[in-house]
Parts: structure tokens; sequence; C-alpha cells
């Protein structure tokens, strides 16, 4: 008797069809097309979960310059104030800080500038 390897192929190409479910016109239809569309998807996705990292750091950074700016000082002294003082906070929770609570963020540009010798 022969191997057929109909079942082990069709769970095959019916993965990869599920995993092109929302896309449009024959990359949801065709096994080959589909492959394709998949491919380049999940490339992108494990590259974007990377970039995720570095776009959140640059909106942080961007709200915390407009936010210290307010005060009187730039970003990158504000960052250099801070780390002459030892200072160990992240950027997310500077950035959280000046939107919800500018008087916390003025504390720390207070420090900032006190190590910076203004």
């Amino acid at each position: 008797m022969r191997v057929r390897y109909t079942v082990a192929s069709r769970k095959r190409r019916k993965k990869i069809l599920e995993r092109a479910k929302g896309f449009h016109g024959a990359r949801k239809l065709r096994i080959k097309a589909a492959k394709e569309a998949v491919m380049h998807a999940e490339r992108y996705e494990y590259i974007d979960r990377r970039k995720r990292k570095r776009d959140f750091r640059s909106l942080w950074i961007t709200r915390l310059n407009a936010g210290v700016r307010s005060f009187g000082i730039t970003y990158s002294r504000f960052i250099e104030g801070l780390s002459k003082a030892k200072v160990a906070i992240n950027r997310k929770v500077l950035s959280n800080l000046a939107i919800e609570d500018p008087e916390a963020l003025k504390k720390y540009v207070e420090i900032a500038q006190q190590h910076l010798g203004k």
C-alpha cells in the first residue's frame, strides 16, 4: 500500500490560508499568492516589533522636549542635568509627567538646572 500525504499537505495549506485571512483578492484564496503574502507579512511583523520600541522612544523624547521647553530648558540640557545629578528615571515616565503632572516635571527641571551650574 502506498503512502498518501493528503492530510499533511491539506493541513499545511490550511495553516497558510488561515494566516492570510483578511487579505484581499487572490492573496486570501490561492495558496501560492497567500504563501508569499504571509511570508512578507510575517517579515514586516518581525521588523515592526523592533521598530515600535524606537518609535515610542522618539515619541517620549518629543513630548518631553515640548514639556521642558515651557520651563526654559532644552531636552538635551535637561537630560544632561539629570545624568549629572545621577537621577535614574526613564523617558517614558518623564513623558507621562510632562502630560499629566507638569508641577512634578518642574521639580526635575530644577534638579537638572542645579547640576548644570545655572
